[in-house]
């Protein structure tokens, strides 16, 4: 089968097409005949080894969307045939077929393939991020550091959804604010500067690191949660002493779902249906604003690395 991959770590170049077996569902294991795969920063991040050498041909790709084109032993409540997204812990996605755990498989009820191709890592993260982490409470206000992204625009419409009370946002640039801000964004700020604009707030949610991570602290209310999910900047880690968490009544959580599928499937599950449902629903919406086909897998993930995307993009694989 066609599928997009690299055998050694680097930039956007080390992609490349490549041909491998149509891999066989195992126990509890969907096959998926993929009709489209959405990009996303891990994907950049395991193509730059962050998570190790590849062994062998490496196919990237955390979630898809497409039809159930077989089924492993002890699955129940799928078939052949039917339309679904999923979760892929361990990658596969740039690929004709992908193999996923059926806990992580779901039935695209009233949702299209496509919205689904981009829906299964980001709308989970965004819901879990608020949800799980940083327990979002009706009457909350929230800050959400880049706004402009996939899961960004996602967490605004679901924080909205959930009974924030204000919802603002930091972005890059000029444009990324001007396209932000269609998400229900009270207000959009430039990154840089966004300590001068917000304070007490309950709520922040930093993809990105550094000295945005650093800054995010200081406008937090009493009992103000800091909800970490990524480093995007790829800078060094903060080292953080104790003594001010107490002092100013502040608290730091975290969001890894690579961790949570191991230790709490169905947790993930849980997180990943209620945001579905909502999007099912209408109360929120995905914003696909570029679809390429696999074997642009490369420049996809220049766009991304760069920093020059919003909303979501996806890999168009087997779409018809």
């Amino acid at each position: 089968m066609r599928a997009v991959g690299f055998d050694v770590n680097g930039g956007p170049e080390v992609l490349r097409p490549v041909e491998i077996p149509v891999p066989r569902p195992g126990r509890g294991q969907v096959l998926i005949r993929v009709a489209y795969a959405g990009v996303n920063f891990g994907e950049v991040q395991h193509r730059l080894g962050d998570f190790g050498p590849p062994d062998g041909v490496a196919v990237p790709g955390l979630e898809v969307s497409g039809e159930v084109a077989a089924l492993g032993p002890g699955i129940l409540g799928l078939a052949p045939g039917d339309p679904v997204a999923a979760y892929l812990p361990n990658g596969g996605g740039y690929a004709e077929y992908a193999v996923a755990p059926a806990e992580f498989t779901y039935p695209l009820d009233g949702i299209s393939v496509r919205d689904g191709g981009g829906a299964a890592l980001v709308l989970t993260t965004a819901y879990g991020v608020l949800a799980g982490a940083a327990r979002l409470a009706p009457g909350d206000t929230v800050l959400i550091h880049a706004a402009a992204g996939g899961v960004g625009s996602a967490a605004a419409q679901i924080a909205r959804a959930l009974g924030a009370a204000a919802v603002h946002g930091t972005v890059g640039s000029a444009a990324k604010a001007d396209y932000a801000k269609r998400f229900g964004y009270d207000a959009v700020y430039l990154r840089p500067s966004f300590a001068a604009h917000v304070s007490e707030l309950d709520i922040v949610l930093d993809p990105v690191g550094g000295p945005t991570r650093l800054a995010s602290l200081s406008v937090l209310a009493p009992f103000g949660r800091l909800a970490v999910y990524g480093e995007a900047a790829r800078l060094p880690d903060l080292e953080l002493p104790v003594l001010p968490f107490w002092k100013n009544n502040r608290s730091l959580t975290g969001y890894n779902i690579g961790d949570l599928c191991r230790r709490a499937p169905d947790l993930v599950r849980s997180h990943a249906l209620s945001a579905l449902s909502l999007l099912a629903s209408g109360a929120i919406s995905l914003d696909i604003t570029a679809e390429l086909p696999l074997s642009a897998a490369a420049e996809a993930h220049a766009t991304l690395q760069a920093g020059q995307n919003v909303g979501k993009t996806l890999l168009r694989v087997n779409s018809s």
